[in-house]
């Protein structure tokens, strides 16, 4: 048995696990790994929930209400935090600093809604990014829900780029 072949279904090779296998899937995972003496450990207060969520369908919308300033202002540093510990994998650059994103939003029911947009339209992690920004926020104790709408507009350009990016990438 290879070390990943627990991503495979046992009945069909080039099948990937059920969610209904997803137990037996992470004590494959344990197992390997030696038990209960993981290589590391999940940090408290974490919600690791929020990675196990199923993908949305493109159709599902955010259920956001209005947007509380106040609840903005005190979530937004963390979000931001969070949000910076995400890579375009082709780019080593966050994609905050990157200037990708261009609106946080949270209610008074601390939902969050961020509007970001991609380098191009061809972006070939255009599922990836926006998924690892919304598992990473909805991971936040403070956070009940989040969702990442991708926009278009305005287009994305070098100049909505930081300082720090234009720098580490040489385009000055």
């Amino acid at each position: 048995m290879g070390m990943f072949s627990f991503l495979k279904s046992k009945d069909d090779p080039t099948e990937a696990p059920s969610p209904e296998r997803a137990d037996e899937v992470v004590a494959e995972v344990t197992t390997m790994a030696g038990g209960d003496d993981l290589p590391f450990s999940v940090p408290e207060g974490l919600n690791i929930d929020a990675l196990t969520t199923p993908v949305p369908s493109a159709s599902e919308t955010p259920q956001i209400g209005p947007v509380d300033a106040a609840k903005t202002a005190e979530l937004q540093p963390k979000i931001v935090e969070v949000i910076k510990t995400v890579f375009d994998p082709e780019i080593p650059v966050d994609i905050y600093e990157l200037g990708l994103i261009y609106d946080i939003l949270v209610d008074s029911d601390r939902r969050v809604l961020v509007k970001m947009t991609l380098t191009s339209p061809a972006c070939p992690s255009a599922q990836q990014i926006p998924s690892e920004v919304r598992y990473k926020i909805k991971a936040l104790p403070e956070v009940t829900d989040a969702w990442v709408e991708i926009v278009w507009e305005p287009p994305w350009g070098k100049e909505r780029m930081s300082e720090t990016a234009k720098l580490s990438l040489g385009f000055f």
